[in-house]
């Protein structure tokens, strides 16, 4: 299976933070953004991943990763010049897919969860069909959300609704088989000029091919796209690492414990971090 991470947009939503900085590289907590989604492909056995943002902002993303033969990744990047949709990344990826399943997460959306690694290899496996996931939310009409029927399957998915028929939003993180460019492709653009993520996923759903597993409670989901939301995951990530003393997604440690790289190619990336909390983190990883 294959990973795209869509980093793109203008995070409008953030200014004045993100007039001249993308917002998937600002900080949360001792790491940018985008490590966060990137851990999650890399949890789930992704090795190959593509990164889509705008022309401006994808040559940073290209000087932070390169091709991520340092991690024991394959790191691959494409344009998106206008936001015109999520599922708007699947044509754009089509290929680097290359008629592969592809799991999609958007750069702006952290998961946490003890479980959580075994959950996204399992997702990964999928041979036919779709994978998604419901998180219960308070607000659950700024989401895509899923209506149930009393034995709790599942009857649709609606695009912010303003009257939802649950509590359960579809989180940013989709696995889909190898048809998910050609269903892509047959979507029209929706009132807002979109291709919608939910669209895609209810072509999947009448074809019964859609499953939907629920984060409980022992999961986080956090969608950083607001000033109030950046200080929440901040805080959250800080309070964790504190507690346990290990970190959440440091994609080095990832790499090493997964055996994309040995422990001299740990060392190589540490080197140059180690005046930083999170090189002498890596510090400990080698010395221990």
């Amino acid at each position: 299976m294959k990973g795209i991470i869509l980093a793109g947009g203008q995070g409008t939503r953030l200014f004045p933070a993100t007039q001249v900085v993308c917002k998937q590289l600002l900080p949360i907590y001792d790491k940018p953004m985008i490590y966060y989604p990137l851990s999650a492909l890399m949890l789930a056995g992704i090795r190959e991943i593509l990164i889509i943002s705008t022309p401006q902002d994808l040559p940073r993303f290209q000087s932070l990763f390169g091709d991520g033969r340092h991690l024991g990744l394959s790191f691959t990047y494409k344009e998106q010049p206008e936001p015109k949709g999520i599922a708007e990344a699947f044509i754009i990826g089509e290929e680097f897919i290359a008629g592969d399943p592809v799991c999609l997460i958007l750069g702006d959306n952290i998961f946490y969860g003890h479980s959580l690694p075994e959950m996204l290899k399992e997702a990964a496996g999928i041979q036919k069909g779709a994978v998604v996931f419901g998180y219960y939310v308070r607000d659950p009409q700024r989401y895509g959300v899923i209506e149930f029927d009393q034995q709790q399957k599942v009857l649709s998915i609606q695009e912010k609704p303003k009257n939802p028929k649950s509590n359960y939003a579809v989180v940013g993180l989709y696995f889909y088989d190898d048809r998910v460019v050609e269903l892509a492709k047959s979507l029209k653009p929706s009132g807002r000029g979109e291709l919608e993520i939910t669209d895609l996923n209810n072509l999947y759903l009448q074809q019964g091919q859609l499953s939907v597993k629920l984060m409980g409670r022992g999961y986080a989901w956090l969608d950083t796209g607001t000033h109030e939301s950046l200080v929440d995951a901040t805080l959250y990530v800080k309070t964790i690492e504190d507690r346990q003393g290990q970190s959440i997604a440091c994609i080095e440690e990832i790499a090493y414990t997964m055996g994309y790289i040995d422990k001299a190619g740990l060392q190589a990336l540490a080197g140059p971090l180690e005046k930083s909390g999170y090189g002498r983190y890596l510090r400990r990883l080698i010395e221990g």
